[in-house]
């Protein structure tokens, strides 16, 4: 008879069977966050140890993805989670905030109210572009080229009367965030496939307009997919990275709506004037 390989966790589950009980290994497994007396490991890495070594959106990509980013991965995601940090008063989200806000509520269950007001065209289309660029690189590696991928995600939309996720603003007709997303990507060489594809899908759509009843640029939402899914992420997690980035954001309009607003005052967005500092730019030693 073939020797059988010692278990390990023979006696460990011996010893919680003995347990008045318990007759079986009833425990559960994380990876992410080990705690005990005087330690705290965030994926194995000592937190007082990432404290003022890693930026926030560093440690962030390391407490979803179980590694550390590199120094160039780091200030990309960086990027990604700034640029949705917010997008003024007139999201439902932001409003959904506001109305608790204005009620007396805490900030708390202010910025809650405003997490649930989160769904498929608010904040959704980031999950969406992301499965939207995984159909057509599958194509891709079944020998079609990119162009010609590019062409038919876009054509199967247009006959569907639908437009591509990733695609399209209610405001902008060029999304600085998604620009600028693209740009440091191509800059830190950390644009792949998803980014090549969505790039050729821009194109056609650029050199179609007749085909499209409005305007649809590529926006944030999408440029945040394509640069995740180089970055590795599952598409489970891109709505869930929107909703990181936005929280901050929701949390400075809750703020300012219990300390510059009366309460139990009727909210309408169009009825908000601007009244904080005008353009500015950053100093020269932020680069």
């Amino acid at each position: 008879m073939a020797h059988q390989p010692a278990d390990p966790a023979a006696g460990e589950r011996a010893d919680l069977s003995r347990r008045p009980g318990r007759t079986q290994d009833l425990r559960w497994r994380t990876a992410v966050t080990r705690i005990e007396a005087n330690s705290i490991l965030i994926r194995g890495y000592p937190v007082d140890e990432l404290m003022g070594r890693l930026s926030f959106g560093e440690a962030v990509y390391l407490i979803l993805r179980g590694e550390l980013p590199s120094p160039t991965i780091g200030r990309l995601f960086s990027a990604v989670l700034i640029s949705s940090i917010d997008h003024g008063v007139t999201p439902p989200s932001t409003l959904a905030t506001l109305n608790v806000a204005t009620a007396g509520a805490s900030i708390g269950a202010s910025v809650a109210a405003g997490i649930l007001a989160f769904g498929a065209p608010h904040s959704g289309d980031v999950e969406s572009c992301m499965r939207f660029l995984d159909s057509g690189l599958s194509r891709v590696r079944d020998g079609a080229s990119i162009p010609d991928v590019a062409r038919e995600l876009v054509r199967e939309h247009l006959a569907d009367n639908t437009r591509p996720p990733g695609f399209g603003h209610r405001i902008h007709t060029r999304d600085p965030r998604a620009a600028r997303l693209l740009q440091m990507a191509h800059e830190l060489e950390l644009d792949g496939e998803h980014v090549r594809l969505l790039r050729a899908i821009e194109q056609v759509i650029e050199g179609h307009p007749e085909g499209t009843e409005q305007p649809l640029p590529l926006n944030v939402n999408g440029a945040i997919g394509a640069v995740c899914g180089d970055l590795g992420f599952s598409p489970d997690l891109g709505n869930a990275i929107f909703v990181l980035a936005r929280v901050p954001g929701l949390i400075a309009h809750a703020n300012e709506e219990r300390q510059r607003q009366k309460p139990m005052r009727q909210i309408d967005p169009r009825d908000h004037v601007y009244d904080g500092p005008p353009v500015r730019r950053l100093p020269e030693t932020r680069k």
